[in-house]
């Protein structure tokens, strides 16, 4: 019995001098990695301020195109809501009277461009005077004008789309017949998209000094703006400026119609600031790890305020001080916590 006790004893020993000893490694490596991330000193840092705003997205380039010639439509290729590339052909008009005139006029062409040929090589051998030359010349000038605007006309006979995107509107169908100027389709590019924002008059002047502006889409995801444009005046009626913000090129499954929100640099100000991954959220509460002035730990709930995504960090409102540290990694922490209670 009493040799159980002994060994019992020793046991008990052994493992509290290694709980002690891990604890203490534990604590020298905090100290000793202090410049590779293993903790942080909280300071007050100047942010911008940012304002979220609500904007529709639409098409930079969408139009309707016209009819640019009379005629009846023989043949539509796209309809609403098909894909177009530029330059495909979308519609295409009656195009016998057209074809017959670039014919005839292919053939006067060609007749008086031999005809030049000759009496130029004629000429340059000193056998017919200059103004037969000219004659020639011009009425080969003539031909070539004719021959041009007949290729233009048979031309306009063929509908095709400016540029690639998507039809949305159809308004003309196989049969019917056309006038110079009806419309005939609509579309739209998604290759270039912009979003409208109403801005408030508070914001314009702030706004035109600043000139940033960021797009939140619906995952959180932060589209960079290169370009913003704002009205020169006000809307009568809302008192608010229109600005368009353009959206950078890429699949970010964004499409005219949609919502989405712009945050508008308004300012700047001091935060103090804590990178997201120090944070440890129990429930509906946030809190860090904090390491005072004797190397002890304590879990000490935080008011967490804006993201700030330039540097992948939080506002602390509430719980924190200035230059206080603060453990990066949660789960280390509360394991450490642990051995040193």
């Amino acid at each position: 019995m009493m040799f159980t006790l002994r060994v019992s004893t020793l046991i008990s020993s052994l493992l509290t001098i290694a709980a002690i000893l891990l604890f203490s490694s534990t604590l020298q490596i905090v100290q000793a990695e202090n410049g590779k991330s293993n903790w942080i000193v909280a300071k007050y840092t100047q942010v911008e301020e940012e304002r979220i705003l609500n904007a529709t997205v639409e098409a930079v380039h969408q139009a309707t195109i016209s009819a640019q010639t009379s005629g009846r439509v023989v043949k539509i290729n796209a309809d609403v809501d098909d894909t177009v590339s530029k330059g495909d052909i979308l519609i295409q008009f009656r195009n016998k009277e057209q074809m017959a005139s670039y014919n005839v006029a292919k053939a006067a062409f060609e007749e008086s461009e031999a005809e030049y040929k000759r009496i130029q090589d004629i000429y340059n051998k000193k056998l017919v005077s200059k103004a037969t030359l000219d004659k020639v010349r011009a009425r080969f000038k003539s031909d070539k004008a004719k021959l041009e605007q007949s290729y233009e006309a048979l031309e306009n006979t063929i509908v095709r789309a400016p540029y690639s995107g998507i039809v949305v509107k159809r308004h003309i169908e196989v049969g019917e017949f056309a006038n110079t100027g009806r419309a005939l389709m609509t579309g739209l590019s998604l290759e270039k998209l912009r979003a409208n924002v109403s801005l408030p008059q508070d914001l314009i002047n702030i706004v035109r000094q600043q000139n940033k502006a960021t797009a939140i889409l619906k995952n959180g995801q932060r589209l960079a703006i290169s370009k913003i444009t704002i009205s020169p005046y006000a809307d009568t009626q809302s008192h608010t400026f229109l600005l368009r913000a353009e959206l950078p090129k890429g699949d970010f499954s964004i499409y005219p119609g949609m919502f989405i929100k712009i945050a508008i640099v308004s300012g700047v100000k001091q935060s103090l600031l804590v990178p997201a991954s120090a944070i440890a959220q129990r429930s509906e509460v946030s809190a860090v790890y904090v390491m005072n002035k004797k190397n002890r730990l304590t879990f000490r709930q935080v008011r967490v305020g804006a993201f700030i995504p330039a540097s992948n960090s939080y506002e602390i409102l509430a719980g924190l001080d200035d230059n206080e540290k603060v453990m990066l990694d949660p789960v280390a922490a509360a394991a450490q916590l642990k051995l040193q209670e």
